[in-house]
């Protein structure tokens, strides 16, 4: 049995949460011999729910479960975690513009980036989940000086995950037999779900589809597909949001399949055209805990016309939240080097959970 890792979650008593929190105390997303550390994190007023979360994951006995600690903020709550995923955001309310819920959720991101970079593990791996996510991602990452911004990314494996089971879908084939679909850019309506380089069975999909389909059909049921199924079910999308970050934090911490190519938003370094200093998402391959864009695809003059629209949104929601961008961390957010030489998981000695916890504390012996 190896040592534990420290997994750190906002928003830990809503929707996707509980969803995703049974599965890393499984061990789906670190692996079937990794024991866990849950550093739950939620706002005041919701910490007895928080309670029945924790107490449903206790009566689960899962043998990979180590400990679980609850949290009201978010510099206690990232203490020494190798992992953190930032789940809970600020919701779109009532009249409430892209732009105003941007800037609502920017102040919040702004806050756990700067505790990530005073409380987390110097080697900590960061997963934006709460939209706009890019964005959020930028915000935080800007806000954590002393950490590298390739340790930030956002969700947009639900993007890829939509993308891969409905070409299935219309292909008659199960996912498993779908490779190397690309999301690029935002996760937001201009998206662009990129089969050009997809393959069914091995073979090209895109000689094996409409391609009518594939652009009036496809492409945006894929990118307003989180709007049908609020549509359908009166929620917002939450377990297959959960099984994403499973699926993109595990691709990222134990590697991708030889010849896998995945989709993560991560920091543009430029590549494809795309102009540094934005979340986008790419192409990548993972290997040793750290992953790598894919370079030298085709992009068809139609692809480029997509990958630009969705630059350009990007770009505007930058704008607007520029005054919380600190100007000490552009340099580096604008001269990244993405490499694939191997992580280190750091540990500190006595860095059990705080016997001064008062919300709930069932450390077992290091």
């Amino acid at each position: 049995m190896r040592r534990p890792v420290r997994i750190a979650v906002t928003g830990a008593a809503g929707a996707i949460s509980y969803s995703l929190l049974f599965k890393i105390a499984a061990g789906e997303m670190m692996g079937r011999d990794q024991p866990v550390i849950l550093q739950l994190i939620e706002l005041p007023d919701a910490m007895e729910s928080l309670r029945g979360v924790a107490m449903e994951l206790e009566d689960c006995a899962y043998p990979l479960l180590h400990t679980i600690t609850l949290h009201d903020n978010v510099e206690e709550g990232f203490s020494n975690c190798h992992f953190a995923l930032l789940v809970g955001a600020r919701p779109r309310g009532p009249g409430m513009e892209r732009s105003d819920l941007i800037e609502v959720n920017a102040e919040i991101f702004a806050r756990q980036g700067k505790a990530l970079n005073d409380f987390a593990n110097r080697d900590v791996k960061v997963l934006v989940t709460g939209n706009p996510a890019n964005t959020n991602a930028l915000i935080a990452s800007r806000n954590a000086p002393d950490l590298s911004p390739s340790q930030f990314t956002c969700l947009t494996r639900l993007d890829h995950n939509r993308a891969r089971g409905m070409l299935a879908s219309q292909c008659g084939v199960t996912a498993r037999d779908i490779q190397n679909i690309i999301i690029w850019g935002n996760h937001s309506p201009t998206q662009y779900p990129d089969l050009h380089h997809a393959t069914v069975f091995g073979v090209p999909a895109m000689g094996q589809i409409d391609t009518a389909w594939y652009r009036d059909q496809f492409i945006p049921r894929v990118q307003e597909r989180g709007s049908e199924i609020i549509k359908a079910r009166g929620l917002s999308s939450a377990a297959s949001a959960a099984q994403a970050i499973v699926d993109q934090m595990h691709n990222w911490s134990q590697g991708t399949d030889p010849g896998e190519i995945v989709s993560m938003g991560i920091l543009s370094d430029g590549s494809y055209g795309i102009q540094k200093g934005v979340f986008f998402s790419f192409p990548v391959r993972c290997n040793y805990g750290r992953y790598q864009i894919v370079h030298g695809l085709d992009i068809s003059d139609f692809s480029r016309k997509q990958l630009t629209a969705t630059e350009l949104e990007l770009l505007e929601e930058k704008s607007v939240v520029e005054h919380l961008l600190p100007k000490e961390t552009e340099a580096s957010h604008m001269n990244l080097t993405i490499c694939l030489k191997s992580g280190v998981t750091l540990y500190a000695d006595g860095s059990g959970p705080s016997a001064e916890s008062k919300f709930m504390n069932n450390n077992r012996v290091l």
